[in-house]
């Protein structure tokens, strides 16, 4: 049990809102459980969710002392009452989820309990598949990222063999990535390979196009197929030969036809136009195309996951009755 004295700076506020303050690793759901369970209390009397507390009121919380560590992203998933996750594929060693644009993959700096990981790390927590006491050091943990206002399927490991195993599959690519995008206007070919060397400005955090290499550039490779034209705007695939930053917004923009919504390398006049203010890229599709021994992970050998195309938010507003056939 703790006890907290209300102060001056305290006093007035609702005595639910004040614990979500003062422990802010305490899911809300939890907060309203433990008040009708009376593991809340003022001056030694059950609290009421609605109680105004005033200064110089002694709050008791009959509370488990983990609720009480500094928030952080190791143990943000404490805050999760209801995860939220769109699950593709699911076994014993991996699960795969549809990360939904404006969410982060893990906290940016500040403490954040709404990223991909916080997530996926409750869920399997409450599922009883991650024992938080048991384990010393491992926690799952994502095999690939994707930014902030890109979705599409990321990979997470649920136990360390795992974990290894797709991150060696990773950069040695043996898991093809397949995207969709939107750009305006469309490549004047109706299919192509993109081949550039890029350079990262980590200052700036933007990707520049070099005509030959240099210090500190990296050689890219992406092809793509229009699926899809309405009017100005094209609906392309992309597969990623290799795995660089930005490499699918960069080059295509290199080309003329940035992505629609991209606010860095696309065109303002458009987005605005279109009312879009994030880029029209997905990570739709994966395929486990193992060319080496994986270990306990070799029965995803020649296996693709994918979501629907047709729930893409991007595909279902400006091409509704497109129907996937995959050219690669």
């Amino acid at each position: 049990m703790k006890e907290l004295v209300i102060g001056t700076n305290d006093a007035g506020q609702r005595i639910d809102r004040f614990v979500s303050k003062a422990v802010p690793l305490l899911p809300d759901s939890l907060l309203q459980k433990f008040i009708r369970l009376k593991r809340i209390k003022c001056n030694g009397k059950p609290a009421k969710r609605d109680y105004r507390i005033a200064e110089g009121d002694v709050i008791q919380l009959y509370i488990a002392d983990e609720f009480f560590e500094k928030p952080s992203e190791e143990n943000a998933w404490r805050k999760i009452g209801i995860p939220k996750l769109s699950i593709v594929y699911e076994d014993e060693h991996i699960l795969l989820v549809d990360k939904k644009p404006g969410v982060l993959c893990h906290s940016d700096g500040a403490w954040d309990y709404r990223t991909v990981i916080a997530n996926i790390q409750a869920y399997l927590a409450q599922k009883g598949e991650w024992n938080t006491r048991a384990e010393n050091s491992f926690s799952p943990a994502l095999c690939n990222r994707i930014d902030r206002n890109t979705g599409g399927i990321v990979i997470a490991a649920k136990d360390a063999e795992s974990l290894r195993i797709m991150n060696e599959k990773i950069r040695n690519r043996e898991i093809e990535k397949y995207y969709l995008c939107v750009t305006c206007p469309a490549p004047k070919q109706q299919a192509g390979r993109l081949e550039n060397e890029l350079f990262k400005d980590a200052s700036k955090n933007q990707v520049f196009v070099k005509k030959v290499p240099e210090p500190g550039s990296r050689h890219a490779i992406t092809e793509y197929q229009v699926l899809d034209k309405n009017g100005r705007l094209a609906l392309l695939e992309c597969r990623l030969l290799t795995g660089r930053t930005h490499q699918i917004r960069v080059q295509l923009s290199h080309i003329g036809c940035p992505l629609l919504g991209d606010g860095k390398y696309g065109k303002e006049s458009v987005n605005r136009q279109y009312g879009e203010s994030g880029q029209a890229l997905y990570s739709w599709r994966l395929s486990f195309d193992f060319s080496t021994d994986a270990g306990i992970l070799n029965y995803l050998k020649g296996r693709s996951f994918a979501v629907d195309p047709n729930e893409i938010p991007f595909v279902k507003t400006y091409f509704p009755s497109f129907r996937m056939r995959s050219r690669f």
